[in-house]
């Protein structure tokens, strides 16, 4: 990290205030957003589900589910960046076998969660896509 990039005052206690910790919070979804491509991603098909879903008015009960599957996968991402971030800050450029170990695990949790968001996706969105084919 060049010294243009640190802070003046580096904090070492607790956080002082609600704030302050939500303040951390929202930098660390940030950053989590802006250098992961995949979670880029994940937003995007994310929001796409969610205007299938206003078009295609979804129940409270389906709306639930949506979010879930949504909220679950980028859930899984975030972990998988805390892991990946972890294991290179202890092995730093050094290949290590139980980081990538590790590794693959957290990316195996975000594949796990992607594949119960699309079956959600299928059995939401496929009925009333059928539907409407069915009408024309």
């Amino acid at each position: 990290m060049d010294s243009q990039n640190k802070p003046k005052h580096p904090q070492v206690g607790k956080n002082h205030s609600f704030w302050q910790s939500w303040q951390h919070a929202w930098n660390g979804l940030k950053t989590v957003v802006k250098e992961e491509r995949n979670m880029q991603t994940h937003l995007v098909l994310g929001a796409v589900a969610l205007l299938a879903g206003w078009y295609f008015q979804l129940t409270t009960s389906e709306w639930l589910w949506l979010c879930l599957a949504i909220f679950l996968v980028m859930l899984c991402e975030i972990n998988n960046t805390i892991a990946e971030n972890i294991c290179d800050l202890v092995t730093g450029p050094h290949y290590h076998p139980l980081a990538k170990k590790v590794k693959d695990i957290a990316a195996g949790a975000v594949v796990f969660a992607a594949g119960f968001a699309v079956l959600v996706g299928l059995i939401l969105f496929v009925p009333k896509i059928w539907q409407i084919v069915l009408t024309w």
